[in-house]
């Protein structure tokens, strides 16, 4: 498995391989590759070169890559070098010539200096000085203008513009030079193999599959046990208005189950755009696949429905009409799906997809006609009426139902000559005709066509949102900017940052750079200096499934066996195999002890900020990896500082150079050379080490594969005594002048290379005196010196758990202002949901003179719980995702405990859901035309807060008892379906057969319309139609009393009470970080 945040899959040095692969077996005869030796060993990477190198000189191919921190021997595969600096070619041509040119201006490449890292630094400002070769003329900087400019001059420049200025002669063109086909393949394979790679991925997804048939068969025994057909009768209107309740219902979920197509569609999305810009399929070869292999799902999921409710309920016995009922919902999913799919695939990110999901979820559901009825809708929004698909398979399913041999019976001939079935349909403003069964048919399949094209045409003309855009300081674009123009910036200018200090390469004959150098301040934390020793240390797992699927017998694997070993202070040892100020804040409140002051760790910060040199981007927002914010290599250093700004004595970092080109990957050991002097342990394991890099270690500790040692010891200057020790061993090849340490001791030590020499390097150095010199020192610093009290923590965190909540609150804060996605979407489309409601249901909040009044009115309170509530508990659900998995790296650093977290992250929601609740409340009760006192309106806005907080709260307690937000989206649609069932809008609780009457208590939806309601109407005696008063016809219906209006109150904060607390329960209890 290829893995991602979550799930363990394979490293990224092996994501690299797999990428390139992925091109190497495409037709294409030219490759452009970017970075691809990042998080490879240099002699992986050498490797790949090397055969990259045999197939272009084989096949005729042509090949750019650009590589981060080449070694030597890699570098030395390359035929031609392209260097670019700030936009501008510095040079192009063969290889061999390059150092000649830089030579002939000045600047020569040491002799242990790989030519690859002298040449990205030559070009840069501050590393430019030491290469400088003219001793006997003054050193001034020499822009990147200056050396493009001079380069045309070099006889290598003036080879290719001579070249360049000769027309290429076509008639010598190879006619496969060119691709006469846009596509590897035919589009007929590209097809089916769209269609294998969908197949396979259902296959790995089949728990969200059979977990949603599950929970269709649960819904359905709900639903046919609720609508029960011996209490269901066929006597008057009123009980067809159950009957078409309960058609209602079985629409609603089957739309509410395409749902879930939003986070799969969502999921697969970053591949899709990669391998369709990459031109690997078309778009309609992979969104047909994606629509007609789901059709044998629907049958299944739908069947299961249909065939379990459909007579258990009481619909009409004919065959024909369960079919027919059978065939028109399996319509509706697939119009359903492809309306989700096609959201998904529009909108790209999942925030957004879920909330323009609810938004047309409550759009069709509205003007569906069942809400609010045909005849009741505004002239302002009947077109909305007709462009529903929901309209359409309401009508053709209450048609279906409503004129079958049941409801085909006069009731009083007096009154009307017509069937108890078309008054039905009539009371609730629906065709009467039979054929709007085939027009509501047909529609379903128009609409599915619809949606599925206009997913085609989105993911072929739709981009993925955002571009990597490191943050750059002020001074590093003055430089680039003078770089480009060919100026010179005065250095002290530069550091006050005034515009003012250039000076133009013509005019200004000298600049001579100021040798001192700053001395190193102590740091104003004290911290004790602590040495790590082990002796003889083993580990093991359980044995991976891959390994024992192979054959391999054994329970265990063991990673480390029998290493020992120590690391000292100021020392540095390799081993080998919100924004950045408030980031930096936040781990130092956390972090350092509670004696230390406010000030003082203000102080503290900035002298690590100074220390990593990240005071130029102290208020750069960190942004997401690979999207935005922060570089690469400033994230490493950003990394080092979080840890650094705790004050620990002894720090491991994991790879810090991996993915850096030469100069970053010096600033960060810059950096790391910085930490450990101010007299820190600092052990790294490191990954493809330039010589510079390499040689910046004091010690090394090597471990073959199999966990054992094979030196440990010190580097010594120019590597010298790593070197003798190896050279020393009998037969092992002696290293090249100029050669890179490190990569000639992984070739010397490989395991291929002791079958030939017939050593164990294990036992070599197990045999040596250096073995017995480490011996003797682990046995010395194991001795606790004179004078010296054992480590001790009082508690497991270093700040109290209320300092840790106030941290956790701050930092929500502060993540929940700057996510515009989230917050914004949200308010402007409750705003919208209000103005929808507002003019859909405009006027009829006074208008109680007929049952059906006081029933539209309810409408509208039913819409905005349902929909509003699913679109906040949706929406911050990846919030939540996102946030988990940093809870979990927290966590494990030790900032603090889940309770505190999970604190934070609910209570930053109350003044949003507030604010949230006031916008929505004001404009609607105002257009609705709800009673204005100031005790209605409180007790309506009221129960709007606490119903979004619990949805709210509900959706985080999803995530937290769940692996990923995909699941977590499954299990609340479940429940959102059962929630809008026994809410008593669908079906009034006096109508609920006596065996479900429970849930009816226990349905956080049906307290707050209860609540709603009774606030509401509960108090009016002004009679309707019947003769009877409001307040006694909404005891009457939905048995809601006034007098219980208290006790609602109660219960609808305790839900949100409730679910809040599930979900500090379930971070504390469930991890589903499995790395």
């Amino acid at each position: 498995m290829v893995g991602d945040e979550m799930i363990r899959g394979i490293s990224g040095g092996q994501r690299k391989r797999v990428t390139t692969a992925e091109m190497l077996v495409g037709p294409a005869r030219a490759l452009f590759m970017d970075e691809i030796s990042t998080g490879l060993d240099s002699s992986t990477t050498f490797q790949i070169v090397n055969s990259l190198k045999q197939s272009v000189h084989i096949l005729g191919g042509t090949v750019v890559i650009s590589l981060l921190q080449p070694a030597p021997e890699t570098y030395n595969l390359f035929d031609d070098i392209i260097l670019i600096s700030d936009g501008q070619i510095v040079y192009q041509g063969p290889r061999e010539e390059v150092v000649e040119y830089f030579d002939s201006m000045g600047f020569r490449c040491p002799e242990r200096k790989g030519v690859a890292d002298f040449l990205q630094e030559v070009t840069s400002k501050k590393d430019q000085k030491q290469y400088w070769a003219r001793h006997d003329e003054p050193y001034r900087f020499v822009p990147v203008k200056k050396f493009a400019t001079e380069f045309m001059s070099f006889h290598t420049g003036r080879r290719i513009a001579k070249d360049l200025a000769v027309p290429f002669d076509k008639t010598k063109s190879h006619p496969a030079a060119l691709t006469a086909t846009r596509y590897g393949v035919s589009s007929k394979e590209l097809l089916k193999t769209n269609i294998n790679r969908e197949i396979l991925l259902m296959k790995r997804n089949s728990f969200v599959y059979i977990f949603r048939i599950f929970q269709l068969v649960l819904t359905s025994i709900i639903a046919m046990t609720l609508f029960f057909r011996t209490k269901m009768k066929h006597d008057s209107v009123a009980d067809g208005g159950v009957y078409m309740s309960a058609l209602f219902f079985g629409v609603l979920m089957i739309m509410f189950n395409g749902f879930t197509e939003l986070s799969l569609t969502i999921a697969k999305l970053p591949v899709f755009f990669k391998q369709r810009d990459l031109l690997f399929f078309p778009a309609w070869s992979y969104t047909i696949p994606s629509w007609i292999l789901k059709i044998p799902i629907t049958f299944i999921e739908v069947g299961g429905y249909v065939f379990m409710t459909y007579y258990v309920i009481g619909f009409d016995p004919s065959v024909s009409r369960f079919f027919k009922h059978y065939l028109l919902l399996l319509a509706v999913n697939q119009m359903s799906s492809a309306l989700f799919r096609f959201l998904g695939g529009a909108a790209r990110n999942m925030i957004v997809a879920s909330v323009f999901g609810s938004f047309t979820l409550l759009l069709v559901m509205v003007l569906g006609g069942f809400i609010l009825v045909r005849d009741k809708i505004k002239k302002w929004w009947i077109w909305g009426y007709w462009i529903s698909p929901m309209m359409y398979a309401q009508n053709a399913i209450s048609v279906n139902e409503m004129l079958g041999h049941r409801w085909n019976k006069i009731l009083n001939i007096t009154d009307s000559n017509e069937t108890l079935g078309v008054q039905v349909l009539k009371s609730r403003s629906v065709f009467t005709e039979e054929n709007w069964y085939w027009i509501g048919f047909g529609a379903m399949i128009g609409f599915t066509i619809l949606f599925n094209a206009l997913f085609t045409l989105a993911l072929t003309y739709l981009n993925p949102y955002g571009n990597s855009r490191p943050s750059v300081s002020e001074e590093e674009l003055r430089e680039k900017h003078a770089n480009v123009n060919g100026e010179v910036l005065d250095d002290n200018h530069m550091a006050a940052g005034s515009s003012t200090g250039i000076i133009n390469i013509e005019t200004e004959s000298t600049m001579v750079e100021d040798d001192s150098t700053p001395t190193r301040k102590g740091m104003i934390l004290p911290f004790a200096p602590l040495s790590l020793s082990f002796d003889n240390i083993r580990y093991s797992v359980d044995m991976p499934q891959e390994m024992k699927a192979r054959g391999v017998g054994d329970e265990r694997l063991e990673l480390l066996k029998g290493v020992s070993g120590s690391f000292r202070p100021g020392v540095l040892t390799a081993l080998m195999g919100v924004t950045v100020y408030e980031s930096l804040l936040f781990s130092a409140w956390l972090r350092l002890p509670s004696d230390v002051d406010s000030n003082t760790r203000q102080i503290f910060i900035e002298e690590v900020m100074e220390l990593v040199e990240l005071y130029p981007v102290r208020d750069a927002l960190v942004g997401l990896p690979g999207v935005n914010g922060l570089s690469t290599e400033q994230r490493k250093r950003l990394t080092i500082a979080v840890e650094l700004v705790a004050n620990p004595s002894i720090i491991f970092m994991d790879e810090p150079t991996s993915g850096l080109d030469a100069r970053a990957a010096a600033i960060v050991m810059r950096t790391v050379r910085n930490t450990v002097d101010t007299g820190r342990t600092v052990v790294c394991t490191i990954h493809q080490p330039s010589i510079d890099i390499f040689e910046a270690f004091d010690e090394l500790l090597l471990m073959k594969r199999g966990g054992e040692e094979i030196y440990a010891g010190p580097l010594g200057h120019h590597s010298c005594d790593l070197i003798k020790y190896f050279e020393g061993i009998d037969r092992v090849s002696k290293i090249k002048e100029g050669y890179n340490p490190a990569t000639w001791m992984l070739e010397v030590t490989t395991i291929s290379q002791e079958q030939i020499l017939g050593v164990d390097f294990s036992d070599v150095y197990k045999r040596s005196e250096l073995y017995q010199r480490n011996k003797a020192l682990i046995k010395e610093l194991s001795q606790p010196a004179q004078g010296s009290c054992d480590l001790h923590f009082p508690s497991k965190y270093s700040r109290s758990s209320f300092t840790q909540c106030m941290a956790c609150l701050w930092k929500q804060n502060q993540s929940y202002w700057r996510n515009p996605p989230y917050n914004t979407v949200r308010f402007v489309f409750t705003t919208i949901i209000a103005l929808l409601l507002g003019t859909v249901f405009w006027d009829l909040g006074r208008k109680v003179g007929t049952s059906l009044d006081l029933l539209n009115a309810m409408g509208s309170m039913y819409c905005a719980v349902l929909f509003i509530g699913v679109m906040n508990c949706t929406s911050v659900q990846p919030v939540v995702a996102v946030e988990r998995t940093v809870f979990y790296r927290e966590r494990a650093a030790g900032m603090y405990s889940a309770f505190p977290y999970a604190f934070g992250q609910v209570i930053i929601e109350l003044p949003y859901a507030l604010l949230q609740s006031i916008l929505y409340a004001v404009i609607v009760y105002a257009m609705i035309g709800f009673e204005w006192t100031a005790v209605k309106f409180f007790w309506y806005l009221f129960f709007c807060y606490f119903t979004l907080l619990y949805f709210t709260f509900y959706g985080m307690m999803a995530v937290g008892i769940t692996p990923n937000y995909n699941i977590a989206a499954i299990v609340s649609s479940g429940f959102y379906i059962i929630w809008n069932l026994f809410s008593g809008f669908i079906i009034p609780r006096p109508r609920v057969p006596i065996w479900w009457r429970w849930y009816c208590w226990i349905c956080p939806v049906a307290w707050t319309l209860y609540g709603l309601v009774v606030s509401q109407f509960g108090d009016i005696t002004t009679e309707m139609d019947d003769g009877r008063a409001v307040k006694v016809f909404v005891e009457d219906y939905f048995d809601f009393k006034h007098s219980w209006l208290g006790y609602v109150a109660v219960v609808v904060v305790a839900f949100g009470v409730l679910f809040a607390a599930l979900f500090g329960f379930a971070i504390m209890k469930f991890n589903f970080h499995k790395r």
